[in-house]
């Protein structure tokens, strides 16, 4: 029975290799300089704030004037005598270091100064060097074969069609192979491997499968990070580097479009999504916050990024001095950030929306509505003559109000809220009550567009009547909802009398304007919560519009305390946006004028005689006119319509925050041991780093564009290296120089620099071409090894450093999910969009402040999108994406976790996705294969493996099978249950029994470590 179908725990495996002898020719690099970083530069090394007895040893002309050592003369060196001592005084490393040297390094360091102590750059530093490789030959297997030749070691042979094809699918797609795969492509020469491999390079997964590591390297998540972790508008980002990879965007155009799309001379929408990549940092809405602290975290978190993403190297050691082992220093470090101390943003608080992203439909219809919107506006703005006689008659009743409203006395709140608190209500010192719609509670989809109001007031004894006053101030109109109206469904007035409160009765309503349908005496109907109930004013948004409120009888008591509350039942904010009170004690009846009482500019033009008044005044009463005129209302109805049409669209247009450059910048300083309050340090503008070659630049400040055509200009010698590495180790398992995110001292020099560099120049001399790089390496007889080791194999290289053949290795946390669930045939392989909820357990979130919230599963499609669709919580990340390693995206990550534990075996067997992908695998199990238990089998392992089962795997699995049959025949209660996990329907004509017991079939073999391989 093949391994695959066995729970087996095993102790943990010991392998032990022999110390490789001390090479015969000494290589700084190689050999010295990992000793001497690993055990000495941190005392004796760059930081000169925690060099002890001044002494350097990273730099060879500084050891020997101090006499550290003498070249060629070992005795008389006394790094040698240091190494070599038994006094626990003088040894080196000192003893509380916890730092001991072996035989072989002691060896080595005697045998580099007995050839003369040469030193070296550091690799890394070093421009790349491209070998000379044969014509017609990949340099991949060159340059491994040759590395092998020289430590003794021969290639594995070639694996087989099988293996191959999930190798490809799973490295380049991300996704399994179907059975039809397999047959399509079974014959595997060397023509038909490279037309797969160029069908894979087009299939539009591709990206997906590719965006998955950047996303991890830049840290893309949908949350700020810090405090409240709310949520912020970036999915379009990831969408824009799926594309790109689809699209096989040069790498060097990806970068300059990520740190400077905004700055580019072509910058477009895509360009300026790209450039997202600098808002990926980690954020606060803390109110008691402190800017000057974010503001050098931002910087700091930056610096980082740009670092692991491009350079592969640890900057951020050198934020509160200089780094201890490599060359980069304090003063680099604020150079390399005060780069990005252009981006417009808010230090603390919540991120703005962010720009729309349009596709070209989108931006067909956007276009349109704006076509349609000018068009309304200049007829509406063109001048109106035939209204002459109209205004006429209505500046003269204008008047008239004007003077009764003398009658009316400004009635100031006292207090004003909100219920529901989807609006925040502010009673200002004017008297003027403004509500705003709480950005906040929008954003996270908890505003119901409904709101009431309540408003204290003490109202003046012998009052008879009320009057609100809904204000024009701001576009679109006097009300909240989008196209600027609002419908007030109930108006109710209650007075506090002997502690308790008393219905204020309201005789009778009446406004200066009512839409149709929506006449004032709804307003004390005493219906508050019909939607399509109420008084609204579509029509005359654009002017102000008032509601008089007759009282059943004058009000007795003296400065009573009353409450007014004004119910909006529309949804969609129909709210007034600015109200204002008035009351008065004329005598009943209480009636509103035909007109809308005229804003005070306009009542004080109205007061001067008509042949003194000026042009300019003139043409504002023309103006107000219009605003109110019976003649214009259906203009003014299409007007609001298609203001309400465009602000919609707006509102539900996609939204990304991106790079917005700020002529303003943010001034920066180093800060001392990086303390944020110490503003003792040099303020310094943006440069490159000293210690890497680059070009020089007079005139001018730098800008993040010369900062990103740096990063991907040929005299950079890192940047190539540490993407190539980074591929490397996507499919082999590890990188050529280990330590992704390092290839400083502290990193790993490579196993193989001459195929580093060689991947590195071959990828420049393309053009950046990161498809031909992916092609190169999986076209290779290296990458088709078997990954299968011998005894000899692995004792001579226990981790498959030197590529002698192929790693396996667990798939990525969301690969497990996409591979589950394409088995299972419910993946919706849809490209893009806004990130989705699957099932996740009740209360996970519950932790989750300011504000509280709840997790909400998606329904439809949402719940089978591929994993890296699912939302990014940064501080509560998903539970299945975590017990698989993926990382919360708090920092950069070069390279994720891969462990094997228990937890994910349960993951696998009980999480409802996984769960509701065995019953629905097992429903395609019984519908889709017609026989005997045994064929179905046969066929579920062609879908799940790709392969057949063996004999004792059919034994096995088949009596599986009958036990659960048998159990679930006696037990129809508990295959319902089982049926019920998830949410895709279950077809009726199934018998439940025999589907549970296909179901759990289908979880074993998704549960397999097979299934869950790359091999």
């Amino acid at each position: 029975m093949r391994k695959s179908l066995l729970f087996i725990t095993l102790a943990p495996l010991a392998v032990f290799a022999a110390e490789p002898p001390v090479p015969a020719k000494i290589e700084f690099n190689r050999d010295v300089r990992p000793i001497l970083s690993d055990n000495c530069f941190y005392c004796h090394g760059n930081d000169p704030k925690h060099r002890e007895a001044d002494l350097r040893l990273d730099i060879r002309e500084e050891a020997i004037t101090a006499k550290a050592f003498v070249p060629g003369k070992v005795k008389e060196s006394e790094l040698v005598a240091r190494i070599l001592t038994d006094d626990e005084d003088d040894l080196m490393p000192p003893p509380d270091s916890h730092k001991k040297l072996t035989q072989r390094q002691k060896d080595i360091l005697q045998k580099w100064i007995e050839q003369g102590a040469g030193y070296q750059q550091h690799w890394a530093y070093e421009k790349p060097v491209k070998a000379a490789i044969p014509a017609g030959k990949n340099g991949v297997d060159v340059l491994v074969q040759k590395r092998l030749a020289e430590i003794g070691l021969k290639p594995s042979p070639k694996a087989d069609a099988r293996t191959l094809i999930r190798r490809l699918y799973f490295d380049l797609l991300g996704l399994p192979p179907k059975p039809s795969d397999m047959s399509d492509w079974s014959d595997l020469s060397d023509k038909r491997y490279s037309e797969l491999v160029s069908s894979l390079l087009k299939n539009l997964h591709y990206g997906e499968r590719m965006a998955i590591g950047w996303l991890d390297v830049v840290r893309f998540a949908d949350t700020i990070g810090y405090h409240s972790d709310n949520p912020h508008n970036v999915w379009p980002y990831r969408d824009y580097v799926i594309k790109s990879f689809n699209t096989n965007k040069r790498f060097d155009r990806f970068t300059i479009e990520q740190i400077a799309g905004d700055l580019m001379p072509d910058a477009n929408q895509e360009t300026k999504v790209g450039s997202a990549f600098n808002r990926l940092i980690l954020s606060t809405e803390e109110g008691g916050a402190q800017a000057k602290d974010y503001e050098q975290r931002m910087l700091t978190d930056r610096v980082r990024a740009v670092g692991n993403a491009w350079m592969g190297q640890t900057t951020g050691c050198a934020q509160c001095h200089d780094h201890k082992f490599d060359p980069f220093n304090q003063r680099d470090f604020y150079q390399l950030g005060a780069f990005f101390a252009d981006i417009k943003e808010p230090l603390i608080g919540r991120r703005e929306p962010g720009m729309m992203v349009l596709d070209a439909e989108a931006e067909k219809k956007q276009a349109d509505i704006a076509k349609r919107l000018a068009a309304l506006q200049a007829d509406f703005a063109k001048p109106r003559p035939e209204l002459a006689p109209a205004q006429a008659a209505w500046e003269a009743k204008a008047l008239e109000a004007t003077t009764a409203n003398s009658l009316w006395q400004p009635l100031k709140p006292l207090t004003a809220a909100s219920v529901k608190k989807n609006v925040t209500l502010k009673a200002d010192k004017d008297g003027i009550v403004r509500g705003t719609i709480d950005k906040k509670r929008e954003e996270r989809k908890q505003n119901d567009g409904t709101e009431t109001y309540t408003i204290t007031a003490k109202l003046p004894k012998g009052t008879t009547g009320i009057r609100l006053d809904a204000l024009k101030e701001k576009s679109p109109g006097i009300g909240l909802a989008s196209n600027g109206n609002f419908a007030l469904s109930e108006v109710a007035l209650t007075i506090g009398r002997k502690n308790k409160a008393e219905k204020l009765p309201i005789a009778h309503a009446s406004a200066t304007f009512e839409q149709p349908n929506f006449p004032a005496k709804n307003t004390i109907d005493g219906i508050a919560d019909q939607k399509l109930n109420g008084w609204a004013v579509l029509g005359a948004t654009g002017a102000d519009q008032s509601l008089y409120l007759e009282l059943d009888q004058p009000h007795a008591d003296a400065e009573a305390l009353v409450t007014l509350t004004l119910s909006f039942a529309h949804d969609g904010n129909h709210e007034i946006a600015n109200l204002r009170l008035n009351s008065t004690t004329a005598a009943a009846p209480i009636r509103a004028p035909s007109i809308a009482l005229p804003a005070k500019e306009i009542a004080d033009i109205l007061k001067a005689p008509a042949d003194k008044r000026t042009a300019p005044q003139k043409q504002k009463l023309a103006e107000a006119y219009k605003q109110i005129a019976p003649e214009l209302a259906a203009l003014r109805t299409q007007l609001s319509t298609t203001e309400k049409e465009k602000a919609d669209f707006e509102a539900a247009a996609p939204k990304c925050i991106v790079s917005i450059s700020d002529t303003a910048k943010r001034t920066v300083r180093i800060l001392p041991r990086g303390d944020w309050m110490n503003e003792s340090g040099e303020v310094v503008k943006a440069a490159l780093p000293g210690y890497l070659p680059k070009p020089k630049i007079e005139g001018r400040d730098l800008t993040r564009l010369d900062l990103a055509q740096w990063l991907v200009s040929k005299d950079n010698p890192l940047t190539a290296r540490t993407v190539m590495n980074r591929l490397w180790k996507q499919f082999f398992g590890t990188g050529l120089s280990k330590v992704l995110d390092d290839l400083g001292a502290q990193g790993e020099p490579p196993v193989n620099p001459a195929l580093l560099d060689w991947l590195a120049c071959e990828f420049m001399d393309s053009g950046w071409d990161f498809q031909h790089m992916v092609r190169v390496i999986v076209s290779s007889d290296t990458y088709k090894q078997i990954s299968t080791s011998t005894k000899e194999l692995t004792a001579a290289d226990p981790y498959n450093r030197e590529c002698a053949r192929q790693s396996a290795f667990r798939l990525d946390a969301e690969i497990v999910r996409d591979n589950a669930l394409a088995i299972s045939g419910l993946l919706v392989p849809r490209i893009g969009g806004p990130s989705v909820k699957p099932y996740q357990p009740a209360k996970y979130w519950e932790n989750l402040n300011f504000p509280t919230r709840e997790w909400q599963n998606d329904s439809g499609e949402s719940l089978y999108r591929r994993g890296m669709y699912t939302w990014w919580q940064r501080s509560f990340l998903h539970p299945s994406l975590v017990a698989f390693d993926a990382p919360s995206r708090e920092e950069c990550t070069a390279e994720r976790n891969r462990s094997n534990i228990p937890q994910q075996a349960l993951v696998l067997l009980n999480d409802p996705t996984y769960v509701e992908s065995a019953r629905a695998f097992a429903v395609r199990i019984i519908s889709e294969c017609n026989g005997d238990a045994a064929k179905r089998i046969t066929w579920a392992c062609q879908q799940a493996l790709q392969r057949q089962p063996s004999a004792d795997e059919m034994k096995t699995i088949s009596a599986l099978f009958e036990k659960h049959l048998a159990d679930y025949t006696k037990d129809t209660a508990a295959a319902e249950a089982l049926l019920q996990t998830g949410a895709a329907p279950t077809p009726a004509n199934l018998n439940k029994s025999e589907l549970a017991a296909w179901t759990h079939v289908a979880r074993v073999l998704i549960n397999l470590h097979e299934t869950i391989t790359r091999s």
